[in-house]
């Protein structure tokens, strides 16, 4: 990913909810529109975002919990989306920003998808790319083999990893798991330091005796504000599996496939996901 120039010098902003306290960047003007990084991102992921939507909304980037710089180090044992939808609720009321236009990827949409679900009132639109629904990934012909294996592979020697106080390894591991073998051997060393600086939001999750907590089919079917669902053309098995299942819940969102991308497809992709972005963000809201 090639940071935009003059972005990452934009003056952080600080909130407090709580105990927490929550670092963001904002600029543009209109409508409120909120971009939630994965797990791993922190408020820099969406630097080749950023020259693209902020003529045309008020553009929030934030740092999700236990994401730098935060500083927020107070375990929480079923840490997932849920409580990471309910830190987005609270600050989307203090920034007066609801209802917002959500755009997330990975873990982050999955965040914004459970804030939706909960408060429908505080979102205007959704944009997700690829939240890891690995607990329905069993649902589409061939997943329940492929979560087998995420599950054996990824997901099970990383959380011991992380157990045994070994964070690097459980950031290697989650990192080729979640982007692919391939795509972890040509990453580049400064990114892979970028995703140790937020080894404390993986080991968090990976921790959590909820990591992937499931929907409610119910209200995903009854949710009717514009909606995408993004996939890259080239995202690892389970992301595939995991995206497929989303869309047969979700019938009444729109769904694209990225050309050129994997799993991070804002970063694989960013001028083909901008495009697609603005262009269904035109044509479903006045």
């Amino acid at each position: 990913m090639t940071a935009v120039a003059g972005f990452e010098s934009l003056p952080l902003q600080r909130t407090a909810v709580g105990e927490l306290v929550f670092h963001h960047v904002s600029e543009g003007e209109g409508a409120p529109l909120v971009f939630v990084h994965g797990v791993l991102g922190d408020w820099r992921s969406w630097s080749p975002q950023w020259p693209a939507f902020t003529p045309h909304f008020r553009c929030i980037s934030y740092s999700r919990r236990y994401s730098v710089p935060n500083g927020n180090t107070a375990p929480s044992p079923a840490h997932s989306a849920r409580i990471e939808a309910q830190d987005l609720q609270a600050l989307l009321q203090a920034w007066g920003a609801a209802p917002a236009i959500l755009v997330g990827s990975s873990y982050g949409a999955y965040t914004a998808l459970m804030l939706a679900l909960a408060q429908p009132a505080l979102v205007r639109a959704l944009v997700l790319a690829e939240p890891p629904l690995v607990c329905w990934a069993h649902q589409v012909p061939g997943g329940a083999e492929v979560r087998a294996t995420f599950e054996r592979e990824v997901t099970g020697p990383a959380r011991q990893a992380f157990a045994a106080g070994d964070d690097v390894r459980g950031v290697q591991l989650m990192t080729g798991g979640i982007v692919g073998g391939a795509a972890l051997a040509q990453m580049p060393p400064q990114a892979l330091a970028r995703r140790m600086e937020n080894a404390l939001s993986m080991k968090r999750l990976s921790l959590s005796s909820e990591e992937f907590p499931a929907p409610d089919p119910v209200q995903l079917r009854a949710f009717h504000k514009p909606t995408l669902l993004l996939a890259g053309v080239h995202t690892p098995a389970i992301h595939d599996s995991c995206f497929h299942a989303l869309c047969a819940a979700m019938p009444q969102a729109e769904q694209q496939r990225i050309p050129d991308a994997g799993h991070g497809v804002a970063r694989d992709n960013p001028a083909v996901f901008n495009h697609r972005v603005l262009d269904f963000l035109q044509r479903r809201l006045p």
